[in-house]
């Protein structure tokens, strides 16, 4: 039996102390001012950002992978508690834009991987998963189980969320005339965090790692706990998220480990990234924007809902806008909730069928 000392070494050996020293600095420094500038996801992009500046300047980082995936645990842990039992009883009433939404998301998911695939010239792996309109964190990890190219994919995802985080509240601003706040919601503190919610959702990240290791779901440290979340927050036994502080330090841990897999990139594959990325991030807002338009009455919803229902941005972002503005915010939410379960599970099917069927032949 392996002693936790040796797992330890493992992880963390001797010559890794300073690099990790310095991937853990780097990311709090860029966390904390993406925080302080009240930017989206700013633990994970800061963090991400900085790691990989100092990576592409020759400095040497180093992330644990076995305290990465801890941390994909929680965030899995967090993505699970966004569903309530209230929502078992609305969803059937919103079948039509259910459908709606999985048509758009194969749509804007085809047109983006066209574009990078033929116009980037990426590969078709990480073409694949950079294109789908799914979080950061998740494409990451199942288009790095796949083989595809981690460090592209981040960034395409990470300028798609900055993309459409900054366009929708100057949409609502400029043109409809409202202010939209940019912070997401505060959670629970750890302070006031009840001990039995903290048992009940480290038992349930354990158990769903557990079960999904062995039956080789794709990035299993996240989709394991996030479907046993998902079950015991419908199920009514937690009623809570992790705290806040525990989902900063995994967003910093994860995006940290993102950046520091960046040493030997150059600035110009960057930018060059970056720029395919944005366009790729306009094409998704321009499908959402006329998709809206052209659907919103057959649907019984106003245009702002069904477009801060499409756009990809994240779910605590468009959730915020939607609830400042007083615009179905459950159906906004809801409808996130759903995009993410769609792409974190269809995809990797698809994925299967299409291009790894292809590349196997």
């Amino acid at each position: 039996m392996i002693s936790p000392a040796e797992i330890f070494r493992r992880e963390l050996p001797d010559d890794q102390y300073v690099p990790f020293a310095r991937a853990l600095g780097f990311a709090l420094l860029g966390g904390a001012v993406f925080a302080w500038a009240g930017a989206p996801l700013a633990w994970m992009l800061g963090a991400m950002l900085a790691t990989t500046a100092a990576s592409l300047a020759g400095v040497s980082t180093y992330m644990p992978p076995g305290l990465r995936r801890i941390m994909i645990g929680v965030l899995g842990v967090m993505l699970g508690s966004a569903f309530r039992p209230e929502l078992i009883g609305q969803i059937p009433q919103w079948w039509s834009s259910v459908i709606l939404l999985l048509f758009f998301v194969a749509l804007v998911q085809l047109i983006a991987f066209l574009f990078l695939r033929y116009v980037a010239l990426f590969d078709p792996v990480t073409s694949y998963f950079a294109a789908p309109p799914g979080g950061l964190t998740e494409m990451a990890l199942i288009g790095e189980s796949h083989g595809a190219d981690l460090r592209i994919i981040s960034l395409v995802h990470a300028t798609r969320i900055l993309i459409v985080v900054t366009i929708i509240p100057f949409y609502f601003r400029f043109v409809e005339g409202l202010t939209v706040p940019t912070l997401p919601p505060s959670g629970i503190s750890l302070i006031s965090f009840d001990l039995t919610e903290g048992i009940i959702l480290t038992i349930g990240g354990l158990a769903g790692f557990a079960i999904a290791k062995p039956l080789k779901v794709p990035a299993p440290a996240l989709i394991g706990p996030m479907f046993v979340s998902a079950g015991v927050h419908l199920a009514g036994i937690s009623t809570s998220p992790p705290p806040v502080e525990l989902i900063a330090v995994a967003q910093l841990i994860v995006g940290g480990a993102i950046g520091a897999r960046f040493l030997g990139l150059t600035a110009s594959d960057i930018r060059r990234i970056v720029s395919f990325a944005a366009v790729s991030g306009l094409i998704m807002v321009a499908v959402s924007a006329v998709t809206s338009l052209l659907v919103y009455d057959m649907l019984g919803k106003s245009a702002p809902a069904i477009l801060l229902a499409l756009v990809p941005g994240g779910l605590a972002e468009m959730s915020l806008i939607a609830l400042s503005l007083d615009i179905d915010v459950a159906f906004v939410s809801t409808m996130h909730i759903l995009r993410i379960i769609m792409v974190v599970v269809l995809a990797p099917l698809a994925f299967t069928w299409t291009i790894g069927r292809a590349g196997s032949n």
